[in-house]
């Protein structure tokens, strides 16, 4: 058991938490969940995507993101989209310590939690508050510069202008490029907010950034939404990475993968026993009998198999993967 994640009854009581409490409850929720959360660790400095957050704070896409903007403007973290890496800027003085001396294990860790950190505007920030504290080495980021830049010439400018200029033309029209190709890019009802949350929680919990929410996948998840709630369709999403078999783990290494929104949602049998699957604690290795069994059914197409963590898979099925 981890032995950071502490919340000082004075978190309520100070400066930050009345500045977090005028931004509603929604700040207080996403504050006490960076601090706690299953992703956070000692430095108060790490990568959660804002589906994370509105997922496992049960917040939904709005309330995280209001949540969220609240945190920063009270000044309890910093967040960088690009990134999505969250600093809670003073999380690693109440977590670790105030000061570390001498040859305080602590040292090394803090150190290494902080070299493995992806690249973010902060790296620097980070290290000049935290650098004499905890006796750290070794400093990441850009350095600023010494000197102010010389000023370019006015042709220079121009150029440099018109560039900029065509530069973001382009970029623009290859955002309304990629859009048109997307459905419902312009939807901005809650169905329509559902189902793109649930689409980005398939994105990063299949590691899948580069998928596309088309025109299929949208019809899909709009059409489980009419029976299950978006909570209970990522707890489906999280079952099925749990499969082995689904997942192409373990023995089934090498194999193609059953874990497409087409194979997930494909009915309300299929849903269900993904979200039992997510329910379900580890039960140790598969047994003689259970692997039989499974064997057996996986040639006969039959019902032969016990193992709860297996769902049959036809042809049909798989031209759904994806």
């Amino acid at each position: 058991m981890r032995n950071y994640s502490r919340v000082s009854p004075q978190f309520w009581m100070g400066k930050t938490g009345k500045a977090l409490r005028k931004h509603g409850v929604e700040a207080q929720m996403v504050a006490l969940y960076l601090m706690t959360g299953p992703h956070a660790n000692m430095l108060g400095f790490y990568y959660v995507p804002k589906t994370y957050i509105a997922y496992e704070t049960g917040l939904g896409v709005e309330g995280a993101l209001k949540g969220l903007a609240g945190c920063i403007e009270a000044e309890f973290c910093h967040y960088d989209q690009d990134s999505e890496v969250v600093w809670v800027i003073e999380m690693a003085r109440f977590q670790v310590s105030d000061q570390l001396n001498g040859k305080d294990p602590r040292i090394k860790g803090v150190q290494n939690a902080y070299d493995s950190l992806p690249d973010n505007p902060y790296l620097a920030s980070f290290f000049d508050m935290y650098a004499k504290p905890f006796c750290m080495a070794s400093r990441r980021g850009a350095e600023a510069p010494l000197t102010s830049p010389s000023k370019p010439l006015a042709s220079q400018e121009q150029e440099q202008e018109q560039k900029q200029e065509q530069e973001q033309e382009q970029e623009h029209e290859q955002a309304q490029a990629q859009e048109q190709t997307l459905v419902g890019h312009s939807d901005v009802s809650p169905e329509a907010g559902a189902v793109k949350t649930i689409f980005e929680y398939w994105q990063k919990t299949m590691a899948t950034p580069n998928a596309q929410l088309d025109e299929s996948r949208w019809k899909i998840i709009k059409a489980a939404l009419k029976l299950y709630e978006p909570r209970q369709l990522c707890d489906a999403i999280l079952g099925c990475s749990k499969s082995d078999f689904h997942m192409a783990r373990g023995e089934f290494l090498g194999r193609q993968k059953y874990n497409g929104v087409g194979l997930i949602f494909r009915d309300a049998d299929h849903i269900d026993k993904f979200v039992e699957l997510a329910s379900k604690q580890a039960t140790g290795p598969e047994t003689i009998e259970q692997r039989n069994n499974r064997i057996l059914a996986e040639l006969m197409g039959g019902d032969a198999r016990t193992d709860a963590n297996v769902i049959d898979i036809d042809m049909e099925e798989v031209n759904d993967a994806g």
